[in-house]
């Protein structure tokens, strides 16, 4: 069907359409006969798809049509006789059945040469509540939601500027799915623009089955690295400040949330509620951000090494030490949380709402009281991994934590196995890792300390007052 064209003949295009889109095959696919100007017609359509009321004025309005409105091109017709503003014309039969499927309506007649496209989509969508993952303190309560054209347009509502760009790319040979690039022209690298367009439209695939994930996977060869390459966020107010940044955002058909690149770790720290409170308590909130961090990747490994050297123990650190580690290894104790933990979090996915979080936290304190009245574990390792979990929450991004966790449970590993020198090891390993993750496009993960930016770096750990920014 590549580079095919309709003929012109209007009996055999619309036959050639009807089996393109195999109308009367599938239920929902419609070749609607009519009689335009007493000329043979046919409008095809999806079912579900198509805004009612604006169907019904237009097939009115052709069926009045008078005998003589015939026009020579599909062009002609569509500026003599058809009033909505979003209709034009095309012959690629590839496109028409592109945009059909889409939920445009297509018009052919014996009136005129080629195909009327008129804009008539309604897809099912939800309302543009508060999203649960990516809560407000204070600002804006609405989020992205599955229908592309909305969220294109609650960003454009905040940046009411002619240099934001929504260029809009297909991926899959099947889903043809929509895939939108919004840059700000003149803000956004053009050589990273180009770049990420590039691998975009290279992207050679079926379908995009899961929406953002898929094309994530496709854009960013993972392997063995769990640290996240995208921000991802639900709020339109995240995503219009980072475009005014400089950001380029990723936006994909059917996913509630934009991709923010390029990205570096650093930007982790990094919320929309810190700009809604005053500058001292936006830092205060990022620096305790970006100190839980540290604490959820080093404490449990560190606490297992000093219990392993207690002589490196000063007095006023003693009671970190463990008198009876019990019948079970402290760092099989430790491990064995972190997947009891991870259960429960899975358990409570699948539990209805009403009972999830009842469950979660009497099932987090029966299992922890049993296990240390069995004699399974020390009360020592359920209360620094519960303090560690908890602390996992407070930095947003879910891909971040189950990293740190990862990596937590590797230095744990480490430590069992080499202790000091195994602790080292990890170190070098992790800190390899961190240096070598590239971001899409290649940008540096360590941006902006390598290569280093003073200013940006400063904006990054600390909330500035806006007259300390740089003007855009």
């Amino acid at each position: 069907m590549q580079n095919q064209t309709l003929s012109g003949d209007f009996a055999r295009d619309s036959g050639t359409l009807k089996t393109l889109l195999r109308a009367g095959e599938s239920f929902d696919i419609m070749a609607r006969p009519l009689q335009i100007a007493g000329r043979p017609s046919m409008l095809f359509f999806v079912n579900g798809f198509v805004r009612s009321e604006v169907m019904e004025k237009v097939v009115e309005f052709l069926l009045s049509l008078p005998a003589g409105a015939e026009a020579g091109t599909a062009q002609d017709f569509v500026a003599r006789n058809i009033s909505l503003m979003e209709a034009d014309e095309s012959e690629d039969l590839d496109t028409i059945v592109t945009d059909v499927l889409s939920g445009k309506l297509c018009l052919l007649s014996e009136c005129f040469t080629g195909a009327v496209m008129i804009e008539a989509r309604s897809y099912p969508a939800r309302g543009v509540q508060e999203p649960d993952d990516d809560r407000a303190l204070r600002g804006a309560r609405d989020s992205f939601v599955e229908t592309i054209v909305m969220n294109t347009a609650l960003i454009r509502r905040r940046i009411r500027d002619p240099s934001l760009t929504m260029e809009a790319l297909k991926v899959g040979n099947s889903s043809r799915t929509d895939v939108i690039l919004c840059y700000m022209d003149g803000r956004a690298d053009p050589s990273y623009v180009e770049k990420l367009r590039r691998q975009i439209v290279s992207i050679r695939t079926d379908a995009l089955t899961l929406g953002q994930q898929s094309l994530a996977e496709r854009l960013v060869k993972s392997g063995l690295n769990p640290f996240p390459r995208f921000r991802y966020t639900e709020r339109p107010d995240t995503a219009a400040a980072s475009v005014l940044e400089g950001s380029v955002l990723v936006l994909v058909d059917t996913s509630p949330a934009v991709m923010i690149l390029p990205v570096s770790i650093f930007q982790y720290s990094q919320d929309i509620n810190d700009f809604y409170f005053p500058p001292v308590v936006g830092s205060y909130l990022r620096l305790i951000r970006l100190a839980t961090v540290f604490v959820t990747l080093f404490f449990t490994p560190l606490w297992y090494l000093l219990i392993r050297n207690p002589g490196w123990l000063p007095d006023w650190l003693q009671f970190l030490s463990v008198d009876d580690p019990g019948p079970i290894p402290v760092f099989l104790q430790i491990l064995l949380v972190e997947v009891v933990l991870d259960s429960l979090k899975l358990a409570s996915l699948n539990t209805p709402n009403s009972l999830s979080t009842s469950f979660s936290v009497i099932g987090g304190l029966i299992l922890g009281d049993f296990a240390i009245q069995a004699g399974w574990m020390i009360p020592e390792v359920v209360l620094y991994m519960a303090f560690v979990s908890i602390a996992n929450f407070a930095q947003p991004s879910f891909e971040l934590g189950y990293a740190l966790k990862l990596w937590r449970m590797l230095l744990v590993l480490f430590v069992a196995v080499g202790d000091a020198w195994g602790f080292a090891l990890g170190l070098i390993a992790l800190a390899v890792t961190v240096c070598t993750t590239k971001t899409v496009g290649g940008k540096s993960y360590l941006y902006p300390l390598i290569p280093f930016d003073g200013h940006v770096m400063l904006r990054l750990l600390f909330r500035l007052p806006e007259k300390w920014q740089k003007d855009q």
